[in-house]
């Protein structure tokens, strides 16, 4: 099919890479099919309250390295139900996908390029079932999406942490401290996992294994029996005890969310481990650093593949499918295949293995 007018939204939590997605998909659409280019701003807010601006090649010729999105992003921007605050205070819901649907059309667009996670794809499915022309592009820090190997932005937030945990090793070890890093990881442990095998640490705790504190204090004491009176945990945010949820951290923000935030186990650890180990004990929340920032190199390259390959996808007319990458090529996969499943790290895996067999202590 010809394209001649394409939108582009980014929605979820942001990363390193999607202004590589937004250029890519711009200079393509334009350089090879003369399409005009829309970015919606704030996700899919854009298409509820109508904040659009038109993409051009000279205006996004800088933003390669640049992190973030400039189209602006936001994790409550679902138009089947939308969450706000009325006059009141009190907290209410409303279906705006018509709305939506509405004002996609009076765009005039061929097609939807929708960047984002498992809540933004699952929307963007909804809306393709709806009659709009919907093309996914994956993106998410914990590389949790099905049908792709990685996703951009994933690198990136797993080198920020190990190049904490790099930081943490050297103090750890001049104070004799143990050193908690809590990473993000809501349902998965990739990046924490990876980190903790780059970065070196001893201990790796992350939500597919419930640990046992037992496991850990024995790791830290046989280090310090060893000689090495000092340790490294690296913990996914959504990391939990035997027997325990995870620890959510209460925020009024996150009501218009509608899902609980995480966070807070870093710390509990750290009180854990101090009432029994005759240690120092200290926890550093890494927090958003690992969503900003320069993209390395990979996210930069898989970012631009993946927007050249999902205008390639508009053009054939492959809507309802997302791009990814596999076996380093970029293939398309269904997006009814991927809607609500969560990628988790398989615990007989072999980067478990790995980890276990250089003796990282898992807590199991």
């Amino acid at each position: 099919m010809s394209l001649k007018r394409v939108g582009i939204l980014t929605g979820g939590g942001d990363c390193s890479g999607l202004n590589a997605v937004i250029r890519a998909v711009t200079r393509s659409a334009i350089i090879t099919h003369e399409a005009e280019v829309i970015g919606i701003e704030q996700g899919f807010e854009g298409l509820i309250f109508d904040r659009n601006r038109k993409l051009t090649v000279a205006g996004t010729k800088d933003i390669l390295a640049l992190g973030g999105t400039i189209l602006g992003t936001t994790n409550k921007g679902d138009p089947f139900e939308y969450r706000q605050f009325d006059k009141d205070g009190q907290l209410t819901t409303q279906d705006y996908s018509q709305k939506t649907i509405d004002n996609f059309k009076r765009l005039d667009l061929d097609c939807l390029f929708v960047v984002g996670g498992d809540g933004t794809l699952q929307l963007g499915y909804k809306l393709f079932e709806r009659g709009l022309p919907v093309i996914g592009i994956p993106k998410t820090i914990d590389n949790d999406l099905m049908g792709t190997d990685y996703t951009f932005g994933y690198q990136t937030a797993v080198q920020v942490a190990c190049d904490a945990l790099d930081r943490l090793q050297t103090t750890g070890e001049s104070h004799d401290r143990v050193m908690i890093l809590e990473v993000m990881g809501r349902g998965t442990g990739w990046i924490a996992l990876e980190a903790g095998i780059s970065g070196g640490a001893h201990v790796i705790l992350i939500p597919e294994i419930p640990y046992d504190l037992e496991k850990v204090l024995e790791k830290i004491r046989l280090r310090k029996e060893g000689g090495s009176p000092f340790s490294v945990i690296v913990v996914a945010e959504g990391a939990k005890e035997i027997g325990r949820e995870a620890i959510t951290s209460e925020a009024a923000s996150t009501r218009l969310q509608g899902v609980a935030q995480l966070g807070g186990v870093g710390n509990f650890i750290a009180k854990s481990l101090s009432d029994r180990i005759d240690l120092e004990v200290r926890c550093t929340v890494l927090g958003h650093t690992q969503r900003g920032g320069t993209p390395l190199a990979f996210d930069r390259v898989l970012g631009t593949r993946l927007g050249t390959q999902a205008v390639e996808a508009a053009a054939e007319g492959k809507f309802g499918t997302m791009v990814a990458l596999k076996s380093q090529e970029i293939v398309l996969t269904p997006l009814k295949t991927l809607a609500g499943i969560v990628r988790q790290v398989p615990v007989d895996s072999q980067m478990v293995h790995t980890s276990e067999s250089i003796g990282i202590c898992l807590g199991r």
